[in-house]
């Protein structure tokens, strides 16, 4: 199979190019060549997509094509480019509209209205969705075969947003005797796929001609069972840490962020407002293929990864000081 990756340097990207790779593949990349590396044995060419394609590169055929875009003009022209490829798009589960409503799947959780124009999303965050789904309609329009997954959240080495990556490096050093603050209920659903996982679906898909759209999620998790896997996997007992739970209103009184960003606590979400956004419909994937490797094996390699990279890795959330000053205040 001749794949094209658009992208194929960082990440979810990267991984689908040296899955290929390994299942023996030929495989393009393009980036602009100024973050991450090209996977060995994979054929580079620079490629800016605010601009215009390279003719040389539209001129040539390709089986497949993998996207992972936000912007809808970008997927336009790409599509325009290889419309007979067999298509992957990878969207998110941001498409849809209702995040409080646990077990949803494609074609019965409602979709943002798309938009179909590029939006700065340092100006408006909000268009991310929207976005999305104009990208996923161009695409099933747009060509004869495609597979449109709609990923949760993504994690495992090299994840350049820091959200999974906080827990591994903060239990890690649970061993101290100190409390750990976690937000919400152990009993809260989170849902996480390692990327390495994911882009091994993805060959898959190509290689078994999947159509269609999924939910590209892993199962559906407590979030106290997650954290306890993920102490394992970094070699501490759970048994012996020290958990402190502070639920939404204690956290968000103290000035704590959900999610991700600075003064956040990763993972946690507000609830019942997004008892649906982690707890998808693990199923159809599993059935259409999809194999997850337990979270202590992720947490191990972030964790090393994280190690490896030192001051590089991205790194969100509260800092120790942040954390011993909210625990303070219970």
């Amino acid at each position: 199979m001749r794949l094209l990756v658009l992208g194929g340097t960082v990440f979810l990207s990267r991984a689908v190019a040296v899955a290929a790779l390994e299942a023996g593949h030929e495989v393009t990349v393009t980036s602009r060549g100024r973050s991450g590396s090209v996977p060995r044995g994979a054929r580079h060419v620079v490629l800016d997509r605010d601009a215009e394609l390279p003719a040389a590169l539209v001129a040539e055929s390709f089986d497949a094509v993998v996207d992972v875009a936000r912007t809808p003009s970008w997927v336009r022209r790409a599509v325009a480019a290889w419309p007979e490829a067999h298509w992957v798009f990878v969207s998110t589960i941001s498409v849809y509209s209702d995040d409080a409503t646990p077990g949803g799947r494609p074609g019965v959780t409602p979709l943002h209205t798309p938009r179909h124009d590029d939006v700065d999303l340092a100006v408006d965050p909000s268009a991310y969705g929207p976005m999305k789904v104009a990208c996923e309609e161009i695409v099933l329009a747009g060509t004869g075969r495609a597979l449109v997954l709609r990923p949760g959240l993504i994690v495992g080495p090299g994840d350049p947003s820091g959200r999974f990556t906080y827990w591994p490096l903060r239990l890690a050093e649970a061993g101290d005797g100190a409390p750990v603050l976690v937000g919400g209920a152990p009993t809260d659903a989170v849902q996480v796929i390692d990327a390495r996982d994911l882009a091994a679906w993805i060959v898959h898909g190509l290689q078994a001609g999947l159509t269609g759209v999924l939910d590209a999620v892993g199962p559906v998790t407590p979030f106290g069972d997650l954290l306890a896997d993920v102490a394992r996997g970094v070699g501490v007992d759970p048994a012996r840490i020290d958990w402190a739970w502070l639920d939404h209103a204690d956290l968000a009184g103290r000035g704590v962020e959900p999610w991700a960003g600075t003064r956040s606590l990763p993972l946690w979400l507000p609830r019942p407002a997004y008892d649906g956004m982690l707890a998808r419909d693990h199923a159809p994937a599993r059935a259409a293929g999809l194999e997850v490797r337990p979270i202590a094996a992720t947490a191990a390699d972030v964790l090393a990864w994280a190690r490896e990279r030192g001051a590089d890795v991205v790194r969100t959330g509260l800092t120790r000081a942040e954390e011993v000053e909210v625990l303070g205040a219970r």
